[in-house]
């Protein structure tokens, strides 16, 4: 089991970043979501909560040019399922799965981001709460290491989480021209401490210069009652 600190403060450029565990007294689900950015772009957003569910934003609204990948619901909930992505397949997922479809059977009608040359992958995570305990999904869908003509499709479950336990997905290895995309399976991480210093930690250990906004959510296991924090560069 890794440090999550570590990890992030030797990657100057992870991506965007999906973590799902449990809390370290084991009474809350645990998930965050971070964005970081390299243009002005995609620097230029924040994350706005509207309800249980929480989306980006462009900060100024002047200097957006081009929507289409960087705007989006990162988070919904439907029910007693939590989803969280790096992209509209957010979207995808839950009216699916409203519709009875699965997570997996969701995500095979998407494929990585149409942006040559990176081909960013999709990440996705999904938390689903019951008789006072969850189980949690993580997906990566990514081209043939940077050929766009096949989609990779993976799906990491787990079942019966372990306190103070999570696990780490995010969508490139670093920086790079074109950007590689994450290779191999989630990484565990441990979960340390309350909200407040979960979201602080992850925070710092981001690069500076490249992060953009963070999202951290502990959802009570007995009462389903949801405690979160948005931290935006951006003010």
């Amino acid at each position: 089991m890794k440090n999550i600190a570590d990890i992030l403060k030797a990657n100057e450029y992870p991506g965007r970043g999906i973590v799902i565990g449990k809390s370290a007294d084991g009474k809350s689900a645990v998930t965050a979501y971070f964005i970081m950015g390299r243009s002005e772009n995609s620097r230029n957003r924040v994350f706005v909560a509207e309800g249980l569910d929480m989306r980006t934003k462009a900060f100024d609204e002047s200097k957006l040019t081009d929507p289409s990948l960087i705007i989006y619901y990162p988070v919904r909930v439907l029910g007693n399922k939590t989803i969280v992505t790096n992209g509209d397949q957010t979207d995808t997922i839950y009216n699916l799965m409203n519709q009875q479809f699965t997570f997996e059977q969701a995500l095979r009608t998407r494929e990585f981001e149409p942006d040559a040359p990176n081909y960013t992958p999709r990440i996705s995570g999904i938390i689903k709460q019951e008789s006072g305990d969850f189980n949690y999904a993580l997906s990566i869908l990514k081209s043939a290491n940077g050929d766009p003509s096949q989609c990779r499709r993976y799906c990491f479950s787990y079942t019966n989480a372990m306190a103070g336990v999570g696990h780490f997905i995010h969508t490139y290895m670093c920086d790079g021209n074109p950007l590689p995309s994450y290779e191999g399976e989630p990484t565990e991480i441990a979960i340390e401490g309350d909200i407040d210093s979960f979201s602080n930690m992850l925070w710092e250990s981001l690069n500076d210069d490249n992060k953009v906004s963070l999202f951290v959510r502990y959802i009570n296991l007995e009462n389903g009652e949801t405690d979160t924090r948005i931290i935006n560069k951006n003010k």
